[in-house]
């Protein structure tokens, strides 16, 4: 099949250095400090906006006194700038490994509570057939993890897409998981261990452990207070850190909050206990999420089938399923 190469940037034989400079400017604030960051002459990286402004005919940064801003023709061609130059250094990467023997590299970002069970089974069925093909594995919040992945900075996420995230929306594409229920958890041995009776206002004097204010899991956590008419605990160490919890547990009488499915695995193996206490602050739903911008290489389409296979023993679902 003959293919129509009348693309406007073949055409108009838009130059890598362009979008670096983009890239750049966005970082730097002005034309003088991109170009010395690129190594570049200040009049040649003029030229090079200037050039770029005239073929999109359009003005892509606004002369301000604090520098040069971008306007929102300027923001969206700075977004996919990025996605470009990070798309060029993940093919470099890939064929990398490929020349050093290896299948391939996949990124993968999670939640915490797919990264308790769904991602770190996928990795191991996936490392039995494919022992050479490197893997990343982040765990972060949706936040954190959906503008990395719009980027291309991830190949895969599991997680939300949060209502403040909207701009990222049609950008993406969303397959439902599992929701995601949230628990009490303390040490082994700790006061509360064996309780049947425990109330939120019971425990509204408690020490806690929490994630930071800000975050979806603790606005709920202090909403499920002020609904019952309580001010939210007060004695709160703030962390999301998983290792500093289960450390600060281990080492205190404090109570934190955790999804069940990451709770679960560390009472499995005796690090914690879930208190007998039904939190009433569910997180939304959460799902297996891809760029509609970006293909997927052979690698990580193969990691994309195998978390579907996977989240299928796991939640009961069959996610890429119509």
């Amino acid at each position: 099949m003959t293919r129509n190469y009348s693309n406007w940037f073949i055409r108009a034989r838009l130059k890598t250095r362009q979008l670096l400079l983009l890239a750049a400017m966005e970082e730097e604030g002005n034309v003088r400090r991109a170009a010395e960051v690129l190594g570049m002459a200040q009049p040649a990286a003029s030229k090079l906006l200037k050039d770029l402004e005239e073929m999109l005919g359009v003005s892509l940064f606004d002369r301000t006194q604090q520098g040069m801003r971008a306007t929102l023709y300027g923001e969206v061609m700075i977004r996919h700038a990025r996605m470009v130059l990070s798309t060029l250094s993940h093919a470099h990467d890939e064929i990398s490994a490929l020349r050093a023997g290896l299948t391939g590299q996949v990124r993968i970002g999670t939640i915490a509570a797919a990264g308790a069970t769904l991602v770190p089974r996928a990795i191991a069925r996936i490392k039995q057939t494919s022992p050479l093909l490197q893997i990343w594995a982040y765990i972060e919040t949706s936040d954190v993890l959906l503008p990395k992945l719009a980027q291309g900075e991830l190949d895969i996420m599991v997680g939300r897409v949060l209502e403040r995230q909207d701009q990222f929306k049609d950008a993406v594409r969303y397959e439902l998981l599992a929701g995601e229920p949230v628990c009490a958890v303390v040490r082994p041995g700790h006061p509360l261990e064996e309780a049947r009776d425990l109330t939120l206002r019971g425990l509204v004097n408690a020490s806690w452990v929490l994630h930071p204010p800000g975050s979806v899991l603790r606005h709920r956590f202090d909403m499920m207070f002020a609904q019952i008419g309580l001010t939210p605990p007060q004695d709160v160490v703030n962390t999301g850190n998983f290792l500093a919890i289960a450390s600060l547990l281990m080492h205190s009488d404090m109570i934190a909050v955790l999804p069940d499915e990451v709770a679960a695995q560390y009472e499995v193996n005796g690090v914690l206990k879930r208190l007998a206490i039904d939190l009433p602050c569910q997180m939304d739903a959460f799902g297996i999420i891809t760029s509609q911008n970006q293909l997927l290489s052979p690698a990580a389409a193969s990691v994309l089938e195998t978390l579907r296979t996977v989240a299928h023993e796991v939640y009961g679902v069959r996610p890429g399923h119509e």
